[in-house]
């Protein structure tokens, strides 16, 4: 089983104590998005979950407390782009999460902390050209703290286009595109960074950008030391390639502020109202059980294939 900790929130950066508590129990309660009082019960014993990925921009929290993860395997999908405040409103300096971001790496190696560059999008203030600059500018920084960077152009969900119409946010042509990534590439490949697309409509690879997966087979089967038996993510988007996960977070509880977030479908009061919800001893991350819920258990099982010995 793999753990995906999470899409829907920053468990890193918002909820690690919480998150640690359901390490320590080894058991945590998610309700279905789509319908809350139907909650699953998903065991967290190491001896089910083949690894953890941890989606954040902002993991600082959650460094000191690393050593509690020691029984399991796990790597970060770290977040860093260049956007002003009035983009990502809650989120601490560049600078910072930059030293963030190589304290993280010193503490568990480069190759489990994936930077994202993502979402990519334009608009007066934040041109290709700005793009370019800025990517060059991380990724220098991050020359020996990372060996990988995934990138991701804006989805305009319909339920963000308000917020984004604000700032005039636009999705790249196809040509702007390939400008900008080309740009890209000639930094990565300076400073030896593998560039990967992330559900990607239009195929990079001739110019030396392959589509990757954030849940990856080939880095978990690396980190874990075995091979293992996950099947393609069906849940997800058509052209993520990511192997299939169980996402513990929930939508609306995320309290970076990002104007482009999918997962945040209300106002910011709403996600205000959650987060004093949220109990760092409650199995659920926002609320508590009540007599309503109904708790089903989720079936665990490692994805791990069991080689037989030939001698």
């Amino acid at each position: 089983m793999i753990i995906s900790a999470s899409r829907r929130t920053d468990i890193p950066a918002f909820y690690s104590q919480w998150f640690f508590n359901r390490i320590r129990e080894e058991y945590v309660l998610v309700p279905n998005p789509y319908n809350s009082r139907m909650v699953s019960r998903v065991s967290l014993n190491p001896a089910w979950v083949d690894c953890i990925v941890f989606w954040s921009k902002n993991p600082a929290p959650m460094i000191g407390e690393l050593n509690q993860l020691r029984d399991y395997k796990y790597y970060f999908q770290f977040t860093l782009n260049s956007y002003g405040p009035e983009i990502e409103r809650k989120l601490p300096l560049l600078t910072e999460r930059l030293e963030t971001f190589k304290s993280l790496s010193d503490k568990i190696g480069k190759e489990r902390v994936i930077w994202r560059y993502d979402p990519i999008f334009i608009n007066e203030k934040y041109s290709v050209s700005f793009h370019k600059d800025a990517f060059a500018r991380i990724a220098f920084e991050l020359k020996d703290y990372t060996d990988r960077c995934i990138l991701e152009f804006i989805d305009c969900y319909s339920h963000i286009r308000s917020a984004i119409a604000k700032f005039n946010i636009n999705s790249l042509k196809n040509e702007a595109i390939e400008d900008m990534v080309s740009a890209f590439k000639e930094v990565a490949s300076e400073v030896a960074i593998e560039l990967n697309t992330c559900a990607t409509k239009i195929d990079l690879v001739h110019l030396g950008i392959p589509g990757g997966a954030c849940i990856d087979r080939n880095l978990i089967e690396r980190i874990t030391g075995y091979s293992i038996s996950a099947r393609k993510d069906k849940s997800q988007r058509m052209f993520c390639n990511c192997i299939e996960s169980l996402d513990i977070g929930m939508y609306n509880s995320c309290f970076n502020g990002c104007v482009y977030c999918y997962a945040n479908r209300k106002c910011y009061d709403k996600i205000q109202r959650n987060g004093e919800k949220h109990d760092v001893n409650s199995p659920l991350l926002i609320g508590r059980v009540s007599d309503e819920d109904i708790i089903k258990d989720r079936t665990a099982r490692s994805f791990r294939i069991e080689q037989n010995s030939l001698f």
